[in-house]
């Protein structure tokens, strides 16, 4: 059987989704362990055996945070010929992806990227070109490293548990040697609001808002929901990219979508078409959203964001 590796960097209190879907895919393709880096609490451990993994791989290192992602790619390398991995599952945020870029090189693998779904026999699916495609591509090198897109499929426990054993893989000293330290770090204010990837609402706005996200945030925190953004008003400096959803930004699938004063141009779409609901709020009845949008509304988003703020807070009492 397969050997399959997923690599959780930080795992944190709690295993977000993303970590879940990979385990999941792990399943359908081997046997899975983890090579997580960092702090592995005692539930969160529990978790990764409930989702099927049989080893967990930690790093001799603990200062691997300390410095850019040459260390983690040395690491990673070092699990997989230490697991015998034949497929290496990563997120598919910019760091991860340059992580798998520099593991491709270490190992001579094969490298893909943008995956939304792994057959059983590593056939993967790429959504291309904003999403108006998607492609399969199989690597044909002896370790193939795939970066999944959040939100690809639901992930399920594995129907037997196991309690995984963990083992320590030694970091090559050369890996430090050369790579840039992290000097300092800023931490960010917390919102209270959920993580944008994972979030089961999103409220976003986009040009429309005009620099002013207040009826926004509003709708949001009635609703519970995060908060997201277009390309636009991330680079017009209104909200952090963090925030950005589109082409160049995080993909989400939320149970329900609110877009406000956005176009709903190509690079928007590819990151949110997958909700499933989308209400769009435009002063333009012929902007492209409405063409997705499971219910539009052609208005003035500071008057229809404030009414339904009202309206969801005088339901909830």
């Amino acid at each position: 059987m397969a050997k399959v590796l997923v690599f959780i960097d930080n795992p944190g209190p709690a295993l977000k989704k993303a970590s879940l879907e990979l385990l999941t895919i792990a399943r359908s393709l081997g046997e899975p362990a983890v090579a997580f880096n960092g702090e592995l609490h005692d539930d969160v451990a529990a978790t990764l055996g409930a989702y099927g993994a049989q080893t967990l791989y930690r790093p001799s290192a603990a200062d691997l945070d300390d410095y850019l992602v040459g260390p983690k790619a040395s690491y990673l390398a070092a699990a997989v010929l230490t697991a015998h991995a034949t497929v290496v599952l990563t997120e598919n945020s910019a760091e991860a992806r340059e992580i798998a870029a520099r593991l491709g090189i270490k190992l001579g693998a094969g490298v893909i990227t943008d995956v939304v779904a792994v057959d059983p026999d590593g056939t993967a699916h790429k959504s291309v070109l904003a999403g108006s495609w998607t492609t399969t591509a199989k690597a044909t090198t002896p370790v193939a490293v795939l970066t999944v897109k959040a939100n690809s499929i639901t992930p399920e426990p594995a129907v037997t548990g196991t309690a995984p054993g963990t083992i320590t893989v030694e970091v090559p000293e050369t890996a430090t040697a050369a790579s840039a330290r992290i000097t300092a770090r800023n931490e960010k204010a917390a919102s209270g609001r959920p993580d944008l990837a994972e979030a089961r609402i999103v409220v976003a706005g986009g040009r429309g808002v005009d620099g002013n996200f207040g009826p926004v945030e509003e709708l949001a925190d009635a609703l519970g929901a995060a908060i997201g953004a277009s390309r636009a008003a991330t680079d017009a400096g209104w909200i952090g990219h963090d925030a950005q959803i589109g082409q160049t930004g995080k993909t989400v699938s939320p149970q329900l979508y609110i877009s406000a004063g956005i176009s709903g141009a190509v690079q928007q779409k590819a990151g949110m078409q997958t909700a499933k609901v989308i209400v769009a709020v435009n002063k333009d009845a012929e902007s492209p959203v409405f063409e997705i949008a499971d219910f539009g509304i052609i208005g003035d988003l500071f008057q229809v964001l404030p009414q339904a703020t009202a309206e969801i807070k005088k339901r909830k009492g």
